[in-house]
């Protein structure tokens, strides 16, 4: 989860190679530090849900980091550019999926 703030330097790398338009492929030449894309706590939220595309029926589990980490709202409007439309659905009822910690 990312949440506007300042600029995040590894996101930076993969934007660098970021397609114009959604569907295109390009390979990360210097690769990315997951480890640098996580927050510092690693505590997380766990439930079942589905996928957010189409059509949303696919039973996975969901494993959402408790703390967010930033990107530069030059980062989110570059990712929102290139989809052209929101990459989520709406909220969701809880329904029979508890949210455990």
């Amino acid at each position: 989860m990312f949440e506007e703030g300042p600029k995040n330097s590894e996101l930076a790398k993969a934007w660098a190679e970021m397609p114009e338009d959604a569907g295109d492929k390009h390979k990360i030449a210097d690769g990315i530090d997951a480890e640098a894309l996580m927050p510092e706590s690693r505590d997380y939220y766990r439930f079942n849900g589905s996928l957010t595309t189409p059509p949303c029926s696919e039973g996975i589990r969901w494993l959402v980091m408790k703390e967010a980490i930033t990107a530069s709202e030059q980062q989110i409007e570059a990712f929102k550019s290139v989809l052209h439309h929101p990459n989520n659905r709406p909220l969701q009822s809880v329904n029979a999926s508890p949210v455990l910690q």
